[in-house]
């Protein structure tokens, strides 16, 4: 599939947002801080592209692993406050994903490869390949509550050997993908400590969702939960290792449904926010409406992206 064919052409679609506020994160130059997370909604090349023509500032890839195993009972549960998904890995094999990272490049457009693996060697044999195929950043998936063991094992030795694993085998920056919750303060020690040169926070969240009348657990047990729930919890644990001193770039991930929710995310130090849950309604107005809605909002208020990163903190 060739740019033009699929839609892109190097223009923002119509209805894009014009107003830039760029920031870098990654090493990209991002004409926006408001980045489109991993998932089903960036499997597919076509998406990826006018995800960006329509404003994002880059794009998450839903993550890749090298034995994603046969497809499964994989379904979203929308509720009143959010979502949960039973979703894990892209089905594309790491071929085709290759190649559509190749035009990506090609076309050098700020797409962030979302990867995972079953060992630290296989991850760092992935990220290999990628990098070949011309991704310029990565972000590690680690921390995947659908796995089979449902994340229990996301401690900071494991984050660890995936991420140090990764760092000797690929030059590009790398984003540590993190759950918060218990001793996350120590995996993103481990993280930063193993090279790590951003993180994202926070991944997806255990959740669950029961029928009252007959008791039944919808999607037959506990997922990952995304949606405005999480925000406060997202909120605070940035804001905390802020005031604790981390210094490497932070993705903000969780929650966020309009402008406002971004600028909240900055005041407390993240560098760029991810949306994705709303996305699942009406996803191109909904992403141009976030995107405009932060440049209108930043121009009403005055100063940059960069006046707002943290100035909670320096208000503290």
């Amino acid at each position: 599939m060739t740019a033009a064919e699929d839609g892109a052409n190097g223009a923002e679609a119509p209805g894009a947002a014009a107003t830039a506020a760029p920031v870098e994160i990654l090493g990209l130059r991002l004409k926006s801080p408001v980045v489109v997370g991993s998932g089903l909604l960036t499997d597919q090349e076509r998406n990826i592209r006018r995800l960006l023509d329509g404003g994002a500032g880059a794009v998450v890839t839903k993550t890749i692993h090298p034995n994603p195993g046969p497809p499964g009972n994989e379904r979203l549960l929308r509720l009143p406050t959010g979502m949960l998904n039973s979703t894990t890995y892209s089905r594309r094999s790491v071929d085709d994903w290759c190649a559509m990272l190749r035009r990506f490049a090609d076309d050098d457009l700020p797409v962030i490869t979302s990867v995972h693996a079953d060992s630290p060697a296989e991850l760092a044999d992935l990220a290999e390949r990628v990098t070949e195929a011309g991704s310029t950043a990565l972000e590690l998936g680690i921390s995947c509550l659908n796995e089979e063991d449902g994340g229990l094992e996301d401690t900071p030795e494991r984050v660890a050997a995936y991420t140090e694993a990764v760092r000797s085998r690929t030059p590009v920056p790398i984003s540590v993908k993190l759950a918060i919750g218990e001793r996350v303060r120590e995996r993103v020690d481990a993280a930063t400590a193993s090279g790590a040169d951003a993180l994202t926070l926070s991944d997806t969240i255990s959740g669950l969702a029961v029928d009252a009348d007959t008791g039944e657990v919808r999607l037959g047990g506990a997922f990952g939960y995304s949606g405005p729930g999480i925000k406060p919890l997202v909120l605070a644990e940035i804001y905390g290792l802020r005031r604790d001193g981390l210094t490497v770039p932070v993705m903000a991930s969780g929650g966020v449904n309009d402008a406002v929710d971004v600028a909240e995310y900055l005041s407390v130090g993240a560098d760029a926010v991810q949306v994705y849950t709303v996305l699942h309604k009406n996803m191109h107005a909904t992403l141009r409406a976030i995107r405009q809605g932060f440049d209108d909002w930043l121009a009403s208020h005055g100063g940059t992206v960069a006046d707002l990163v943290g100035r909670s903190i320096k208000g503290a």
